[in-house]
């Protein structure tokens, strides 16, 4: 577990009991139901529960008691953003509302017309983004740079019970096909996003100190869009109380434009999501020890 997988817990039973109870009793029942699939979590995912408990007590700097306790309200949250993303997906996305801070950065980036580059991390919960932005009208299409690890069936069921998305993918492919593949939808004045807080190993990485460790970034996102000649925004989509979403945006401002300098400017702005939103990291790996890990296999 020093790296992600690229796959997510879970089975296609469990999906299907929480879609079920969705849409026959709605979005608050099925967090009722999350409590137990938390608490499961909490008592038998060993590795998981050291990686997160490791985030709150080292690198938060809680104490052990309030670390524990945050570990199974982290299963619980992080339960929560399925189910959203579950029934928002699936039409119901009038029963949550939406805050928008920064939009002006997005509508000014796309007036530009030379497309844009998005960078998220796996916080809050960026993958309602389509939904959300759809709210406000705005003529965009977002392409998600992305793996394709995810457990299929899982994938194809939750197709299958969801409106069909705006959003486009793009595979990360050993031929580097992809680069050509965003360069059209830049050309074509799209946004394309990644996230800049998981590599694979085996990929090039950058280092940088996240919350006081220094901890490995995969370098794809932060060379790709320091060499294209676009604006880069920090964009996040967390959750709040009462069925209520925050979207964040922010455009990285650099002094020198090159991947460190990019990195640096993501890792603040990550810091400042996490420092509002403690419970929204969704990291379940040996995040921080993954760098010494890598630093000390032989070479």
């Amino acid at each position: 577990m020093s790296q992600w997988d690229g796959k997510s817990k879970g089975t296609v039973l469990g999906y299907k009991i929480f879609v079920f109870l969705i849409q026959k009793a709605g979005v608050k029942a099925a967090y009722v139901l999350l409590y137990f699939v938390a608490s499961y979590y909490f008592l038998f995912l060993r590795k998981s529960n050291k990686a997160i408990f490791y985030y709150f007590k080292e690198r938060l700097q809680y104490s052990y008691f309030k670390s524990k306790k945050m570990v199974f309200k982290s299963y619980y949250t992080f339960g929560q953003t399925i189910i959203d993303k579950v029934s928002i997906s699936a039409g119901m996305r009038n029963k949550f509302t939406y805050e928008f801070d920064g939009i002006e950065t997005l509508k000014k980036l796309l007036a530009e017309k030379k497309g844009g580059v998005l960078i998220s991390a796996h916080v809050g919960n960026f993958e309602i983004a389509e939904h959300f932005l759809g709210d406000i009208d705005l003529n965009f299409q977002i392409n998600l740079v992305t793996t394709d690890l995810e457990h299929s069936a899982i994938k194809n069921y939750l197709e299958s019970v969801s409106q069909k998305p705006t959003v486009k993918f793009i595979i990360i492919k050993e031929d580097l096909s992809h680069i050509f593949e965003i360069n059209a939808a830049l050309a074509n004045n799209e946004l394309i996003c990644f996230t800049g807080d998981r590599y694979f190993e085996g990929t090039k990485s950058l280092s940088e100190t996240l919350l006081g460790k220094e901890a490995n970034f995969p370098a794809g996102p932060f060379l790709i869009a320091s060499r294209l000649k676009v604006p880069v925004v920090f964009v996040y989509v967390m959750k709040e109380p009462n069925l209520h979403y925050h979207l964040y945006a922010r455009e990285a401002e650099v002094k020198h434009r090159d991947e460190k300098a990019l990195l640096k400017e993501y890792v603040k702005s990550v810091e400042s999501i996490l420092n509002r939103y403690p419970l929204q990291w969704f990291n379940y790996f040996d995040f921080w020890n993954q760098l010494e890990n890598k630093n000390s296999l032989p070479k």
